[in-house]
């Protein structure tokens, strides 16, 4: 049977005079996959990364939470004990993360209308979404 290559198969592999040859790890590094897009994967995989949306609050609730902190300002030395619901925004992209933590209150600022808690976690107000009482048996279980 006969190919396109017979003329050329058997004759000697041309070595240059002028360059060395590339060591084996070299050569290899060649055909090593290529990201022509660097970047790309990361951007696909931030973009699908789920988000939350910021719900608006009724205006009862923002009476109710808008009480409940006014209760905390009255009793902030004592570093009272809450049940808090908040927005934390994504730095990255629209939307954001609700959190639900048991935490103790700091201080009630009215000018900077924020909420600092013992761990050193600044709220704003408007990220506030429950605060409520936490359950005392809540621990026994």
């Amino acid at each position: 049977m006969t190919g396109p290559y017979d003329d050329i198969i058997k004759l000697p592999h041309h070595v240059s005079k002028t360059h060395p040859p590339q060591p084996m790890d070299k050569r290899a590094a060649q055909f090593s996959p290529f990201a022509a897009l660097t970047g790309y994967d990361d951007a696909v995989e931030e973009t699908a990364r789920y988000t939350d949306t910021k719900q608006e609050l009724e205006e009862e609730t923002k009476l109710a939470i808008n009480a409940a902190l006014h209760a905390l300002q009255s009793r902030e030395k004592t570093h009272p004990e809450i049940l808090l619901e908040y927005f934390v925004p994504d730095a990255q992209k629209r939307g954001g993360a609700y959190r639900t933590v048991r935490v103790s209150v700091k201080k009630v600022d009215d000018v900077q209308k924020t909420l600092t808690l013992t761990d050193g976690t600044v709220v704003p107000f408007s990220d506030v979404m429950r605060i409520s009482t936490p359950d005392p048996h809540e621990a026994d279980r």
